[in-house]
């Protein structure tokens, strides 16, 4: 099964979760690589969710709760998936977005300047990328979100972006502060693609 059609790499090793948690990212989006656009609000490739959609609908078991983002990429997926199955419940949670990048938003990596990026580096949990978010900010955020899923004892299903998942596996650690840019995980689901964590049995 390729990444773009179903579970990718699982997640590993984890402190095992409370309750089984899908993180399903977005399908490709419309924009070109190389380009930084967090929290920017662009659209996904049309096939390319129907693929991921239905390949989850066939995953996904009775009795879940869907949290999506709020941004398009995900709402286009959770918009498809619910035609697929409309037995699980859905919600929109914001809290669930990409990064807000501020001022990144919409540029070329390559052309955000270096003083900028070191910056970001040498202080990597308060620094204010582009003069939106910190790192610190949007995992307390996503932390938020996290909390209340494991609380309800409720299996769920995210639909959401990177950042949000590698900071749910962050999470799912016990690792809430992130001081040092070498701890941001680097693996993430493919486009279109879920990592699941599930309790113990």
């Amino acid at each position: 099964m390729s990444p773009s059609q179903g579970v990718d790499q699982p997640l590993a090793p984890l402190l095992a979760p409370v309750v089984a948690l899908w993180l399903v990212r977005h399908a490709q989006p419309l924009i070109a690589s190389g380009v930084c656009y967090g929290a920017s609000d662009i659209a996904a490739e049309v096939q390319a969710t129907q693929v991921a959609a239905e390949s989850l609908a066939q995953d996904l078991p009775a009795g879940l709760v869907v949290l999506h983002s709020s941004l398009q990429r995900c709402d286009q997926l959770a918009h498809v998936l619910r035609g697929l199955r409309p037995d699980l419940t859905y919600r929109t949670d914001a809290r669930l977005t990409e990064m807000d990048f501020g001022q990144w938003e919409g540029q070329h990596w390559d052309a955000i300047g270096r003083r900028e990026l070191d910056g970001w580096t040498a202080d990597f949990a308060h620094w204010r990328c582009g003069g939106g978010e910190s790192v610190q900010g949007f995992m307390a955020r996503v932390a938020a979100v996290w909390n209340e899923t494991q609380a309800s004892g409720q299996p769920s299903v995210w639909i959401t972006h990177a950042g949000v998942i590698r900071a749910a596996t962050l999470l799912s650690q016990g690792l809430r502060q992130v001081e040092r840019a070498d701890q941001w995980p680097t693996d993430a689901p493919g486009f279109g693609a879920w990592w699941v964590q599930m309790p113990p049995d």
